[in-house]
């Protein structure tokens, strides 16, 4: 995964905006790790204490917005922590984008001690997500924080 992150380097640091660097981000994940069979981020909007779709790459979602608390992301964005569900099935508070999604990680992008973002990751696996994958995740949006404000 070492050459994943390199790539991810070279999208922060080269052209294009923030949001084409996030687009290409997805595709990179998706296309390089079998079990990512969505990968998207949600944006952090403090006003209205909601979370909004942001780039992605896998099958459309109807969540586009979800308030701080529902569903995975939501939790996440209250405790800004890392949630890894390894059985969606088995969570109270999981919001269904689809039905083959069978576990999901979420992990949030922090810059100045602030959630700026997650990083929302849905496989169509139980047991999908490892240790591993949860450290290098939490790689990815180290290095992603330097693109938000």
């Amino acid at each position: 995964m070492e050459d994943v992150l390199e790539k991810i380097d070279e999208i922060v640091e080269g052209n294009g905006s923030r949001d084409e660097k996030l687009q290409k981000i997805c595709a990179l994940l998706h296309d390089n790790i079998p079990h990512y069979n969505w990968v998207g981020f949600y944006m952090v909007n403090d006003d209205k204490r909601e979370l909004v779709l942001g780039p992605f790459v896998g099958e459309p979602t109807e969540h586009v917005r979800i308030e701080f608390g529902r569903g995975i992301c939501g939790q996440a964005a209250l405790t800004h922590k890392t949630f890894l569900v390894p059985d969606v099935s088995k969570e109270s508070n999981y919001l269904s984008c689809s039905p083959k999604v069978k576990s999901e990680i979420v992990v949030p992008i922090m810059k100045d001690g602030k959630m700026m973002a997650q990083l929302d990751i849905d496989s169509h696996q139980v047991n999908a997500f490892t240790y591993d994958d949860e450290t290098f995740l939490q790689k990815v949006c180290e290095k992603i924080a330097s693109l938000f404000d």
